[in-house]
């Protein structure tokens, strides 16, 4: 395979604003690795994990957990702190998880990885000082950025959910996305695929796929 030592398996990774669909192409390319590809041994995993720090973090998306409450006033969780989480998360995840697995011959496919944490905490911090917490995570082989219209990705939010997250809202996605953009061209990967995401997700899917191909064929 392209890229990878022998008997090592790829690493690939989704990202995107909220609503752009990296939960379903992630879901998909795993189907399809499964059906197609049977010898090839699948994780789909994703950020925030569903391990304690992760369980910590999604509280806090949900505004469920606040940073302090003073008398008639309850004060926000710190978004720095937020990164901090989400780094903790990440380093636990990889270390635990990912690179034990790639290691073994394993696909793992990531929804999210550390692209998310350059544009989303780079809202409340610099986008050098995110970068930092990051350093220690390992490139993902593929990084898939399904690039999307924050108008179309809100819409599929509200049609797909009730109850939004602290970063699901028309001014705050359109932010993201153009902080998506700064930070695109900072990430680590060994290749890089920036894929139109407003498209019929199955026709995404398509295009994911050649990719993948390609790399397994070399």
């Amino acid at each position: 395979m392209r890229g990878t030592p022998v008997n090592r398996g790829p690493f690939i990774v989704f990202e995107g604003i909220d609503g752009a669909g990296t939960t379903t192409q992630s879901r998909l390319l795993a189907e399809r690795l499964h059906r197609e590809r049977p010898a090839v041994r699948v994780l789909l995993t994703a950020e925030p994990t569903a391990g304690p720090v992760g369980a910590l973090i999604r509280q806090v998306l949900r505004e469920r957990l606040v940073g302090k409450t003073l008398p008639g006033e309850q004060i926000p969780f710190d978004r720095r702190a937020l990164a901090l989480l989400f780094a903790a998360d990440r380093l636990d995840h990889v270390a635990c998880e990912v690179m034990p697995l790639v290691k073994a011959g394993w696909a793992v496919i990531s929804d999210r990885y550390v692209l998310s944490s350059l544009a989303y905490q780079s809202l409340d911090a610099t986008l050098e000082w995110v970068e930092t917490l990051n350093a220690f995570a390992p490139p993902p082989d593929i990084l898939f950025f399904l690039e999307c219209e924050p108008q179309v990705a809100l819409a599929r939010i509200r049609s797909s959910r009730a109850g939004g997250e602290v970063f699901e809202t028309q001014e705050t996605l359109t932010r993201v996305a153009a902080a998506y953009l700064d930070a695109l061209p900072r990430v680590k990967a060994g290749r890089v695929v920036s894929l139109r995401a407003e498209r019929q997700k199955e026709e995404v899917a398509q295009a994911v796929w050649r990719e993948v191909e390609a790399f397994f064929q070399g």
